[in-house]
């Protein structure tokens, strides 16, 4: 029997090192489901409870593997699920083949069941490369395409198959006019480096300034030795964007932590106070975080001339890979021998980690969110990776986690859309099966997806060497980061209509689905509770009552804005004297010697 498109197009997935594909069928892609099932698990097809979360997984694969992530759905409605996750891909730079089915191609145009014009739907988010096949011959080289753009534009890609396409009998292209072959899957990675004037300009920029700041993103990830290297020659501190908080550990004594509205104070006064300015492979949007205009000079450093310069006014663009481009950039760089900027960065830094201490152990009700992560970091394997929501809980990923040795950590970073979260850290169960995963959710984003992926947790724990993945719920029954932004931003009291959750035990739904679930209520708990999940068989849902009037202060946040703040609560927020007293003892924390 001739083989089909179906099954030429896993063949070719596989060709390309593909070793699952996330997914959810349909008849829109059955014959392609048919020819996963004469695959024989290679590659093996991850059935995710929802197209959306598909996506997330191929996206988190994508981001702890180096590796393309690969989903697919079915035409019209399983199409239109997968945006949200590519979106999640196409903002944070993340490569992912998506593979939409569509309906068969004489219904086309017809107004068919589940038609949707898919060249419309997905023409931006996978602007870098869309295609639909309409004859067999197109395949490799829509597919090899497709990797290949996902690879060098760091992009979502999709490849539309009409479903009766599927089925027709593999014609390879011919040695002919309109004809396009395609080479054997694989591509070898450039090495981009700026012309060396330009180097040397940087370099010059660095030496003249005394109190040089860093600020690295996840495009640094390659250069970590690098980053360090010159941070130790320049006096320099260096300051992380939210996606690259695992690019250099924590326990580095100059380094001074996240940066922005969820980072730390040392980031802040860094950047307040720095003469000169080192962009690492960031795109960090917050120039408000950024020196004052004309207060420092600048250099950056992207490997995407279409993103550099763009943040801040740099003097000196280096278009390259960062890590070729800073080992040509570091012999140039004269060693400071000043070291009173680098000492005064690190006091602060020792001081602010005290301070998240003091802030963590405060007394709550229950339990002091800051808390749930600040002993995870005290028990957390050097090889965990860790998968953040979007919401409150992220503030605390953001400031209280610290990260050393070979620990992975990732977001939606740009998106900040909820629910990655509990998808991602599949996605890193696939990328690192012998390695730990722990996800830290709110309850919004937990209703939102989360629970009904702890199926597809528990379905694949067999296939994972190390079955430790950790579920933790900062459960507070309160939409809690858009509650306080309600607060802080727009000078209104909670509105509980738009912000209570329903109440449910996120520990008995674990239960039910096959997992163990933990129930914490009070701080004396959560110490044990965390030593549990980290040394358990097999998945655990953590399930903390946390208080949701624990505020995340911003790093410049003033008495006079706390107070504004405290102003609009005070007009109707159900529990306003306390989140007052929780707030004003958070503050305190910074000014205690």
């Amino acid at each position: 029997m001739a083989q089909q498109v179906g099954d030429y197009v896993v063949q070719r997935l596989r060709e390309w090192g593909v070793e699952q594909v996330f997914g959810y069928p349909g008849d829109g892609i059955n014959g392609l489901i048919a020819a996963f099932g004469r695959a024989d698990d290679n590659p093996a097809f991850i059935q995710a409870r929802h197209e959306e979360m598909s996506a997330f997984q191929a996206t988190g694969y994508a981001k702890f593997s180096g590796k393309v992530g690969v989903c697919t759905a079915t035409s019209g409605p399983g199409a239109i699920h997968l945006l949200n996750g590519l979106y999640d891909a196409k903002l944070d730079h993340v490569p992912v083949v998506a593979i939409v089915g569509q309906t068969a191609r004489s219904a086309m145009g017809g107004s068919y069941q589940q038609e949707v014009d898919l060249q419309n739907l997905f023409k931006d988010v996978a602007s870098d490369y869309l295609v639909e096949v309409n004859v067999a011959s197109q395949l490799p080289n829509a597919l090899d395409r497709a990797f290949r753009v996902a690879i060098a534009r760091r992009a979502p890609t999709a490849v539309i198959l009409p479903s009766d396409l599927q089925e027709e009998p593999y014609e390879p292209p011919q040695h002919a006019f309109k004809q396009v072959p395609s080479s054997p899957p694989g591509q070898a990675s450039a090495r981009v480096i700026p012309a060396h004037e330009d180097i040397r300009r940087a370099a010059e920029v660095l030496d003249a300034g005394s109190k040089v700041a860093i600020l690295i993103g996840q495009g640094a990830r390659s250069a970590a030795e690098e980053v360090v290297e010159l941070a130790e020659r320049t006096g320099a501190g260096v300051a992380k964007a939210l996606l690259g908080k695992d690019v250099l550990p924590d326990d580095l004594p100059f380094v001074t932590g996240a940066i922005g509205l969820l980072g730390s104070r040392p980031s802040y006064e860094l950047m307040r106070d720095c003469d000169t300015l080192l962009i690492v492979g960031s795109n960090f949007p917050y120039s408000q975080f950024l020196p004052e205009f004309g207060q420092a000079r600048a250099v950056q450093i992207d490997i995407d001339g279409t993103m550099i310069g763009m943040r801040y006014p740099t003097e000196v663009n280096l278009v390259g890979d960062a890590r070729s481009t800073l080992a040509e950039l570091i012999p140039l760089v004269r060693r400071k021998e000043d070291r009173s900027w680098r000492e005064k960065i690190e006091k602060n830094v020792a001081r602010w980690w005290q301070t998240i201490e003091r802030q963590s152990l405060l007394d709550a009700h229950p339990v002091n969110p800051m808390r749930v992560v600040w002993e995870l970091s005290e028990r957390i394997p050097d090889n965990a990776i860790v998968t953040a929501d979007s919401g409150s809980s992220t503030n605390w990923y953001a400031r209280c986690l610290r990260l050393r040795g070979r620990m992975r950590g990732s977001l939606s970073g740009t998106l900040a859309t909820m629910g990655p979260g509990v998808p991602y850290a599949i996605g890193a169960k696939f990328a690192h099966p012998d390695r730990p995963a722990i996800a830290l959710v709110g309850d919004g984003a937990m209703q939102m997806n989360g629970m009904a992926e702890l199926l597809t947790i528990a379905r694949y724990r067999p296939r994972w060497s190390d079955p430790r993945l950790v579920v933790c719920v900062f459960h507070n029954n309160d939409l809690n980061q858009v509650t306080w932004e309600l607060r802080a931003m727009g000078g209104a009291p909670k509105f509980e209509q738009s912000q209570s959750l329903p109440d449910v035990s996120y520990a008995e739904v674990a239960r039910s689905a096959g997992l163990t679930g933990i129930t914490v209520r009070t701080p004396e708990e959560l110490g044990p509770a965390w030593d549990s999940a980290l040394h358990a068989d097999g998945p655990v849902v953590l399930d903390v009552h946390c208080d949701p009037d624990v505020p995340p202060i911003p790093p410049h946040a003033t008495w006079d804005q706390m107070k504004d703040t405290a102003e609009a609560v005070l007009r109707g927020d159900p529990d306003a004297w306390h989140l007052i007293a929780q707030g004003a003892k958070t503050k305190l924390q910074e000014f205690i010697p």
